[in-house]
């Protein structure tokens, strides 16, 4: 090393590594400031093209939306509403009642099935009666023709030994047709009841008229616990503003709805881009807008039959000079893994889907 030159001053010296110190630290951070300069905007765009192509292993999207199954009640009778038993939001279990319908005129309805029974039991036991009376009517009537037929062979006898007319005999044979005749009408007449008094195949030893007189009345009666609307799934009731006391309840017509319980998932419209790598099982992971610190677990459910504008009112149709190329929305069913805690998955909140698809 160098010795310091005795024939300068010790501040010279001094100053001279100072400078040669200043020169190193500002060409150090020359370098800096260059490097600094290519890989910030080199992050930046690695950072931006991430962010745009996603990783290779995820897909994602944010057009996603809470699904719940909606069970819509109305009645299976008309009639006027005369209770309401539930609230908006109210949580119910199957077979809670919902609201009631009046019950007059089913009832009324009943009483007249329950006469209609009575009168063709009547009719039956009438018909029993006159087979009975017809039977007797039957003996009568071939005592009757084997008396006009012996009458008839006496009155012949005579007319072969010369000792009757014509005329006699004439009037023996009308009252052997007349005897035939009467005994004919009672044997149809009895066949008739009998006919009447017959069971069927298809309800064996009950007779038709009061068959059909049952089945209305239990018609009647089905129709009157109809008027009791029950829950017929457990859940939260929702739109019970359509429901009021005094209105008319028509059937087919949807008075409130029932969102069922433990039916969530997550419907989310993906990319047909993204689907080359997704299959059913895969994990995913489902963000909500109103959440903002929840994170579900789930997996891939189920991918849709079908874009969103094939199942549209008004499909697309793209046969046309100016048609213009549009990247399709596939829906892909998300189930849910895990619970949410006491924070409600509420039917049609926006969510952001992530499914883990592997890497290339």
């Amino acid at each position: 090393m160098a010795e310091a030159d005795p024939f300068k001053p010790a501040s010279a010296n001094t100053d001279a590594g100072s400078a040669a110190g200043e020169h190193r630290k500002a060409t150090r951070m020359k370098r800096l400031r260059l490097v600094a300069m290519l890989l910030v905007p080199a992050l930046i765009v690695g950072g931006a093209l991430f962010w745009w192509f996603g990783s290779p292993g995820d897909v994602s999207t944010d057009n996603a939306y809470v699904k719940q199954d909606i069970v819509s009640i109305g009645g299976e009778v008309n009639g006027l509403v005369v209770a309401v038993n539930v609230h908006e939001n109210q949580q119910v279990k199957a077979g809670d009642v919902l609201f009631r319908i009046d019950p007059s005129s089913f009832e009324v309805a009943i009483r007249q099935a329950d006469a209609q029974i009575a009168a063709a039991q009547a009719n039956v036991t009438a018909l029993s009666a006159d087979v009975g009376a017809n039977a007797a009517n039957i003996a009568g009537a071939r005592d009757d023709l084997a008396l006009a037929e012996a009458q008839y062979a006496r009155e012949k006898a005579l007319q072969d030994r010369g000792f009757n007319t014509r005329a006699r005999i004439d009037v023996a044979q009308h009252a052997v047709a007349s005897a035939r005749d009467r005994l004919a009408s009672v044997g149809a007449e009895v066949e008739k009841a009998r006919a009447q008094l017959a069971t069927g195949a298809q309800v064996p030893g009950l007779n038709p008229q009061v068959a059909s007189a049952q089945a209305t009345r239990a018609k009647a009666a089905l129709d009157l616990s109809r008027t009791v609307v029950r829950a017929p799934v457990a859940g939260r009731v929702t739109q019970v503003n359509r429901l009021q006391v005094g209105q008319m309840v028509f059937t087919g017509v949807p008075m409130l709805s029932i969102v069922r319980a433990g039916g969530a998932r997550v419907e989310a419209n993906f990319k047909e881009t993204d689907l080359a790598r997704m299959r059913a099982g895969q994990p995913a992971e489902v963000k909500l807008d109103a959440y903002p610190g929840l994170k579900l677990k789930g997996h891939v459910d189920s991918i849709g039959a079908g874009t969103g504008s094939e199942f549209s009112v008004l499909p697309a149709q793209n046969a046309t000079g100016n048609w213009v190329k549009v990247t399709q929305r596939v829906p892909v069913r998300i189930a849910i893994d895990s619970a949410s805690g006491d924070r409600p998955l509420i039917a049609g909140l926006s969510a952001n889907v992530t499914v883990h698809v592997g890497s290339k």
